[in-house]
């Protein structure tokens, strides 16, 4: 049987061709998935472990938990403290780490480093050991500056250059004095380092006199354990925690292979869905190799064969595909997973230097999943095929389903079905992430309840289509007849494609959904013209206001400063605004009292008034970060939203109990309102820095938007797998359709069918089933992208479906296209097939 497995492979490798390609696909996906993954985590933590070389034991400040109603002060390390560090029996040398947010501009004025990895930092001394010296100096003073050699070589900044940069808000022009060398991992991820001498760096990031972190070397012969235990001893109990550099290298590598685990299932899923769009063709193909061998297989049976053994020979045959594929999978995995990693490189992300990584688990997993795949997909056709009794070889027709068979597909449809819309519809009643597993789980039942049943809704779908097949004559009626004539195969046919087009309409719907209601929530919170921000979400410079509010044009501003306070036995964030001027700045919705910020009045937004019981004329006491309690009274509750919420109250209250105020953002009102030289004069005033963000509604609109549509095109380009699978089971299904009708073919030819006539009726087969699967997709699609956003909009008020109806045309016109692409190669098959031939074929 093994004999006869192996020979039935080597006599149809043009039909397994399709399902081969399939499984690879699907398989390279896989393993370049986990070769690329594996190689960018493995060269992080070797860059990142780098960065511990200089130190063996850091010392940090130990965060104190809150007692009773008080918030704690940040603990802070002190140069006492760094000169006990350096005198610890065991140490030769303690260096203080300062640091913090630092922009840096190229010579056009924009930000280097995407905001959130430009980083800066104190040089320590004359020759640091962290920063080896590429050429230069150490910077000194307030007006010098060093660079990474990276951003220098970016940005095509030397020696000597003035350099536009930007801690908090104010634009500084130091000179470049030197440009240096690092293993920082945000630079080698394409951001940027800048450094200030010690004393300059405390000044710049607010901490005079103190340091973020006390890193100490050892002594030769000193181990990293005894080191930190003499510091342990030696400084002050409660108010340091030491770590050694093994752990630190140790949890950074953790950290890094965390964060890369999400890219990597995300990408598996997507490998995932590839794989089960290919299953259907492997059992497509299967299905239909086994009913054209019905007498070879019979026979078989007539001279001794078992059923288990002639199982055996189908799943062997299934074996020796998949593991060709898995192979083949593999080999073009890896090709994947470098031409990712050099992909990396040329859109500006860069990836420190390190080999490709290929483990065993990732051969493993790849020809794990070739193989299963494929065997599970063969299984029930070689189940079906070795119930073929031995009478069956007199004829090479195989039996049709009995009628027992389809009810009862057609009741176990019907019950996934159901129990899926149940689940799905229960889910959308449930709040936010609680109905996300239910959600999930009735969609896979959904889509298992319509793949079951697609045989049935086969038939009225594409009778549908009749009407317009009857314009291309003969032709479309054959093709409309042969698209019903076999249901499963149409229905597997057509669900390959199905799931890859309701993917992609159920994402467009809540794309197109979301855009929309943040562009509502925008306009409806917020009347303020402007917004203004630090381009990586930290804190503005208490300057900044104070500038915007002397520009000519400027009407109103009200910053927005956060404050962290004690309610109630529980941690409340405070925000903190201009008083006078937020009413004008906001429009935000009043359902309880007067919306008055003053004194100790304060607003409070409709979600936590309703946790802590409050209504307008409510008041409680709050107490503030130094410690000092006060009590507010409620002036009114209105409804909060993903822009703005919290509790209001005016800075003239808060600043007082702030050690170091600073604000969050700033909205600014101009007597002209948002224009593009309004937003020029603005920018201007600011010094043009690249670290502030100047933003209208609509900016800020699209740019929370612009993380669902680059979510969403990612989702394009990786579904665009699934679609090539879903495109190879078209042609694979149609080329094997024309062998198997080949004397059906050969009769139409002789009774007068010309070849025209045979192409036509092939596409549009083709297409017809290409066409029903898309709308069995957009369906769903659509069915499930209005059931997420019923999730959403239980935390979003503004959220509306929206159904893209331009772009769902466009999704069906795609399907068509794949139908008609599909068929080319087997039309123009079946238009050249020799009539006479034909019709004595089998």
């Amino acid at each position: 049987m093994f004999r006869t497995a192996l020979r039935n492979v080597l006599a149809h490798k043009a039909r397994l061709l399709m399902t081969v390609l399939a499984v690879m696909l699907g398989v390279a996906f896989v393993s370049g998935t986990l070769v690329f993954t594996n190689t960018i985590s493995n060269a992080f933590q070797n860059s990142s472990a780098k960065g511990f070389d200089q130190v063996d034991v850091a010392v940090q400040a130990k965060h104190q938990d809150s007692k009773g109603d008080a918030v704690g002060k940040t603990p802070e390390l002190t140069q006492a403290m760094l000169d006990t560090s350096a005198k610890v029996p065991g140490a030769t040398s303690a260096t203080g780490v300062v640091n913090g947010f630092t922009a840096i501009a190229d010579k056009k004025g924009k930000l280097i480093g995407g905001g959130f990895q430009s980083e800066g930092g104190n040089y320590w001394g004359d020759k640091d050991a962290r920063y080896p010296l590429k050429s230069g100096t150490a910077p000194h003073g307030s007006g010098e500056v060093a660079i990474d050699s990276e951003t220098a070589k970016r940005a095509g900044y030397k020696v000597g250059d003035t350099v536009r940069l930007s801690v908090d808000g104010p634009v500084l022009s130091p000179r470049i004095t030197g440009i240096f060398t690092t293993d920082d991992g945000n630079v080698a991820a394409g951001g940027s380092l800048a450094l200030f001498d010690t004393a300059t760096a405390q000044k710049l990031f607010g901490k005079a006199g103190t340091y973020d972190e006390i890193d100490v070397k050892a002594a030769a012969g000193t181990s990293q354990a005894a080191l930190k235990s003499a510091l342990d001893q030696a400084l002050p109990k409660g108010q340091t925690e030491t770590t050694t550099a093994k752990k630190l290298a140790d949890d950074q590598a953790e950290t890094i292979a965390s964060s890369m685990s999400g890219l990597k299932s995300g990408l598996l899923v997507f490998a995932g869905i590839a794989l089960f769009v290919g299953t259907f063709i492997i059992a497509n193909t299967f299905t239909m190799l086994v009913a054209q061998r019905t007498k070879e297989l019979a026979l078989l049976r007539a001279v001794g064969a078992s059923r288990r053994q002639v199982t055996r020979s189908v799943l062997l045959e299934a074996f020796v595909v998949g593991a060709v594929a898995a192979v083949a999978g593999l080999v073009a995995g890896i090709g994947i997973g470098a031409g990712l990693r050099a992909l990396m490189g040329t859109i500006g992300a860069t990836v420190p230097d390190g080999p490709l990584v290929i483990t065993s688990g990732t051969v493993l997993s790849a020809l794990a999943v070739g193989i299963l795949i494929t065997m599970l997909a063969a299984w029930l056709p070689g189940r079906r095929a070795a119930k073929i009794p031995p009478v069956a070889a007199m004829s090479s027709v195989h039996a049709t389903a009995t009628t027992k068979s389809l009810v009862l597909r057609n009741t176990l449809g019907a019950l996934f079905s159901g129990a899926g819309i149940a689940v799905v519809i229960a889910a959308t009643t449930m709040n936010g992430s609680d109905g996300q597993a239910p959600m999930g789980i009735g969609a896979v039942l959904l889509i298992i309840g319509v793949f079951i049943l697609t045989p049935l809704l086969s038939r009225p779908l594409i009778a549908a289509a009749a009407p317009v097949l009857r314009i291309f004559g003969i032709s479309g009626k054959l093709a409309r007849q042969n698209s019903v004539r076999n249901p499963r195969r149409t229905a597997a046919t057509a669900s390959a494609l199905m799931i890859g087009l309701t993917l992609i309409t159920g994402m467009t719907v809540m794309a197109g959904s979301l855009q929309q209601a943040i562009d509502k929530m925008a306009s409806s919170a917020i009347s303020a013209d402007y917004i203004v921000s630090m381009a990586n979400g930290n804190e503005l410079s208490a300057d900044v206001d104070k500038t915007l509010t002397t520009t000519s044009g400027v009407t109103a501003t009200s910053p927005l400063r956060n404050a962290p306070s004690r309610i109630d036995g529980t941690t409340e964030f405070l925000t903190g605004v201009n008083g006078s001027a937020i009413g004008k700045l906001t429009d935000l919705k009043v359902d309880n009292g007067t919306f008055k910020v003053a004194g100790t009045q304060v607003v409070v937004d409709d979600d936590t008034a309703k946790s802590h019981g409050w209504k307008a004329g409510s008041t409680f006491t709050t107490h503030y970060e130094d410690g000092k309690a006060q009590q507010l009274t409620v002036s009114a509750v209105y409804e909060g939203n993903a822009l703005i919420r919290g509790i209001m109250l005016d800075n003239a209250t808060l600043s007082p109990h702030q050690t170091d105020p600073a604000d969050m953002q700033i909205l600014v009102k101009t007597a002209d309102g948002a224009s593009s030289s309004t937003k020029d004069k603005l920018e201007k005033a600011l010094g043009s820095n690249p670290a502030v963000k100047v933003q209208d509604k609509k900016d800020l609109s699209n740019s929370i938007a612009q993380v669902f549509t680059l979510i969403l095109n990612m989702v394009y380009g990786l579904l665009a797998m699934a679609v090539i699978v879903a495109v190879l089971g078209v042609i694979n299904t149609l080329a094997m359709s024309v062998f198997e009708r080949s004397q059906e073919i050969g009769m139409l030819r002789a009774i007068g069918l010309d070849r025209k006539g045979i192409k036509r009726m092939v596409r549009l087969e083709s297409l017809v089933i290409s066409l029903f699967g898309g709308v069995l997709g957009l369906g769903l699609g659509v069915f499930f992208g209005w059931a997420a956003g019923e999730l959403i909009g239980a935390k979003m008020s503004t959220y509306e479906l929206v159904i893209p109806w331009a772009r769902m045309a466009l999704f069906l016109l795609l399907a068509g296209t794949v139908g008609v692409l599909a068929a080319l190669w087997p039309a123009r098959r079946a238009a050249k097939l020799n009539m006479l031939s034909a019709i004595k074929s089998e």
